[in-house]
C-alpha cells in the first residue's frame, strides 16, 4: 500500500535547469513546491571539491555524474523494421542525474536561437517553395517568436553570468559580436573569456575566408559576478574539467551554483532526492493530474498529491513519463497521427583536427568549457539551401574544454593505434594540436520518434523508452558541407596535417560514439493539438495541469546548443503559470 503525502500546490519531477527555474518561480509566487529528484543531492561542496572532482577515471570513464543505465535507459534502433536493443554504455549522449542534472556536467556554451529558427517551415517555404521540403520531413514552426522570448533569454543569461559580446544591440550592429543574431536588449552579463591559441588562429582563418568570427557565448564566468538572485560566481581558471564534471570554482553556471543556494532556504520548498518518479497520476477521464507516484529513498511506493505537475526530467524521460502515464495519444509513424513521441531530433556534430609542429603550443590540458570562437556565416538564413544542398544550418567553432590521457588524445593521420609508433604520435600531438568542430541542425522526420519498447523493461518494471532514429540525406549533406568549409578554413593556417570526420553517404547513426547530449523533441510545442503535445506555454493539450518544459518541446533542433533556449522557454512557461494559469486554472490556449 502506498504512502500518501500531504497535498502540495505543485510537484516538480527533476532538479536540473528546468526544475530549478520552475521551483524558484513558483515559490516566488507563494506556492508550496515539492521537487522529486531520482539521483543524489549534489553541491559544489563537497561533491565538486578539488582535488576529487578532477578525476578523469571517475568522471569520464566511471561516469559518476551520469544516470545509471543499469536501472533506467532507452532502447535504440535505426528504423521500424529493426529490433531495438538497450543503450548499456554511455556513448552518443549523456543524461545526467542528481541535483543539477545535465546542467552540472555541461560545457557552458550558451546561445540564443536565431529569429528564423522559430519559423523553420514557413521560412523554407517562403524562400524555396513548399516542394523543397523532402517527403517525410516533419519540421514545424515554433508557436512563439524570438521577440516573445528575448526578455527570458536575457534573464537566463544574467542568472548564469554568461560571458560574451553583443552583435546586435537594440537593433544596431555592434563590432565584435555576431552580426546575424537577433537584437538584444542589453549587453552580456560579463565580457568574453580570453582566447586560447586555437581560437586566436580561428579568428585569423575566418577573417581570411571572409567570415565574421565572434566569441562563443559562454556561461563560464570571465570575472567575479553576482547574479540577480544574489548567488556569487568566480572567474574561470581554465582547469579543463567542464564537460563531464561539476565545477570546483563556482565559475561554470549550474542549477547548483546559480539557483539552489536561494531555494535551499525557502520555507515553501522541499527537495526529496533518490526519489524515482514512476508515473503521473490521472483522473479516470485522463483530463487532470492528481499528483505523481514515486519510490522514495527506501524503495517505498509513495504518492505525492498536487494541484500542478511540472515535468522537468531530462528531455527523453519527460516523454517517457508522458507515455507511461497515458498523457496524450502515442505517436503512430505509419498513420502520422498522435503526438507523444513525435518529431524526435538530435544534433549533427563533426570534428576537424589540426596537427602542427613543436613550434605551436596548443596545451590541450587547459581549457574553458564554453569559451572560444565561432561563426554564423553558414547558419540560419546565411545558409543558401539551393547551394549547400540541405535545410538548416550550422556553426564552425574553435573550442577547447580540456583534454587528458584518460579522455583520449587524437593523433595525426597515419599514426598506428598501439605500440611505440602510437606513443610517439601522442607525444607529438598532445601539446601541438587542437580541433575545430562543426555543429549542425537536425531536422525532424516522420520515421524518427520515441515510443515504449514492447520487450525490455527498466529496474522498476516499466517498459523502456524506445528511440527510432537514423541520419537522413539532409543531415549527411550538412555534415559533408560544413566539414568541407571548416577544412578549407583550416588550410589557411598551414598545419602539417588535417583530419576530418564528415559523415559518408549511407552512414548510420552510431550510438557507441559520443556526439552530443542534445536530444530534442518527442513532446513538442505547437499551435495544433493534432501535431503537438504542448501548447505555446509548454502546457499539455490533453491534461491542462501538466507542464513539460525542456528540449523535448523543440519541433526540430537548430545549429546551436539548446540550453539557452531551454532556459528561456522555461522562464516563459513559468511566467504563463504565474500570471495566467494560477488566476484561472485550465487550458491557456483553446484547442
Amino acid at each position: 500500500m502506498s504512502i500518501v503525502k500531504n497535498k502540495v500546490d505543485a510537484v516538480i519531477v527533476g532538479m536540473g535547469w528546468t526544475g530549478a527555474i520552475m521551483a524558484k518561480e513558483l515559490t516566488d509566487a507563494g506556492l508550496s513546491v515539492v521537487c522529486l529528484e531520482r539521483g543524489p543531492d549534489r553541491d559544489t561542496q563537497p561533491d565538486f571539491a578539488y582535488p576529487r572532482v578532477v578525476d578523469e577515471l571517475e568522471g569520464s570513464v566511471h561516469r559518476k555524474y551520469l544516470q545509471s543505465l543499469s536501472k533506467e535507459t532507452v532502447t535504440i534502433r535505426h528504423n521500424m523494421n529493426d529490433t531495438a536493443v538497450p543503450y548499456r554504455q554511455m556513448g552518443s549522449f549523456k543524461p545526467g542525474t542528481g541535483v543539477g542534472g545535465a546542467g552540472s556536467h555541461w560545457s557552458g556554451c550558451h546561445f540564443r536561437a536565431l529569429p528564423e529558427d522559430f519559423k523553420v517551415r514557413s521560412n523554407v517555404e517562403q524562400r524555396y517553395g513548399k516542394k523543397f521540403i523532402p517527403a517525410g520531413m516533419t519540421i514545424q514552426d515554433f508557436p512563439v517568436t524570438y521577440e516573445d522570448l528575448e526578455p527570458h533569454f536575457d534573464h537566463f543569461e544574467y542568472v548564469c553570468g554568461t560571458s560574451g559580446k553583443a552583435g546586435v544591440l537594440n537593433g544596431k550592429k555592434i563590432d565584435g559580436g555576431n552580426p546575424f543574431e537577433g537584437s538584444r536588449s542589453r549587453e552580456f552579463a560579463l565580457p568574453p573569456n580570453p582566447n586560447y591559441l586555437g581560437a586566436e588562429m580561428f579568428y585569423k582563418a575566418a577573417r581570411e575566408m571572409g567570415y565574421h568570427p565572434y566569441p562563443i557565448p559562454a556561461s563560464n564566468a570571465s570575472g567575479p559576478y553576482v547574479n540577480p538572485y544574489g548567488c556569487q560566481m568566480g572567474p574561470c581558471n581554465f582547469c579543463g574539467f567542464c564537460s563531464d564534471y561539476g565545477c570546483l570554482n563556482y565559475s561554470k553556471a549550474s542549477p547548483n551554483a546559480c539557483i539552489m543556494p536561494v531555494l535551499r532556504g525557502r520555507k515553501g520548498f522541499e527537495l526529496r532526492t533518490l526519489a524515482q518518479v514512476l508515473k503521473v497520476n490521472l483522473t479516470a477521464d485522463k483530463k487532470k493530474a492528481t499528483g505523481v507516484t514515486y519510490l522514495d529513498a527506501q524503495g517505498r511506493e509513495t504518492e505525492q498529491p498536487a494541484d500542478l505537475v511540472v515535468l522537468c526530467a531530462f528531455s527523453l524521460f519527460n516523454v517517457h513519463l508522458m507515455l507511461l502515464s497515458g498523457i496524450g495519444v502515442p505517436y503512430d509513424p505509419v498513420s502520422n497521427t498522435g503526438t507523444i513521441g513525435r518529431n524526435y531530433s538530435y544534433q549533427n556534430l563533426n570534428r576537424v583536427s589540426l596537427f602542427f609542429d613543436e613550434t605551436v603550443h596548443a596545451n590541450q590540458f587547459m581549457g574553458i568549457g564554453g569559451g572560444g570562437t565561432t561563426i554564423d556565416d553558414l547558419n540560419g538564413n546565411q545558409n543558401d539551401s539551393t547551394k549547400s544542398g540541405f535545410i538548416g544550418g550550422g556553426l564552425v567553432w574553435a573550442r577547447q574544454p580540456g583534454g587528458g590521457p584518460v579522455r583520449g588524445i587524437a593523433t595525426a593521420p597515419g599514426v598506428p593505434n598501439w605500440g611505440s609508433g602510437w606513443k610517439k604520435g601522442v607525444k607529438e600531438a598532445f601539446r601541438h594540436s587542437f580541433y575545430y568542430e562543426v555543429q549542425g541542425s537536425c531536422m525532424s522526420y516522420q520515421d524518427a520518434y520515441l515510443s515504449l519498447d514492447p520487450t525490455y523493461k527498466d529496474a522498476f518494471g516499466r517498459p523502456l523508452l524506445r528511440m527510432t532514429f537514423d541520419w537522413h540525406d539532409n543531415e549527411v549533406k550538412a555534415s559533408q558541407y560544413l566539414v568541407e568549409k571548416a577544412s578549407d578554413m583550416c588550410k589557411v593556417l598551414g598545419p602539417k596535417a588535417i583530419k576530418g570526420d564528415a559523415k559518408k553517404d549511407g552512414d548510420h547513426y552510431n550510438v557507441t560514439q559520443y556526439q552530443s547530449t542534445h536530444t530534442c523533441g518527442g513532446a513538442i510545442m505547437g499551435s495544433d493539438p493534432k501535431t503537438s503535445a504542448l501548447n505555446r506555454y509548454l502546457q499539455s493539450w490533453d491534461v491542462s495541469n501538466v507542464f513539460a518544459p525542456g528540449a523535448n518541446a523543440f519541433p526540430q533542433n537548430n545549429g546551436y546548443n539548446p540550453t539557452g533556449m531551454v532556459g528561456a522557454l522555461t522562464y516563459w512557461c513559468a511566467k504563463a503559470v504565474r500570471e495566467q494559469y494560477l488566476k484561472n486554472p485550465g487550458p491557456l490556449v483553446q484547442a
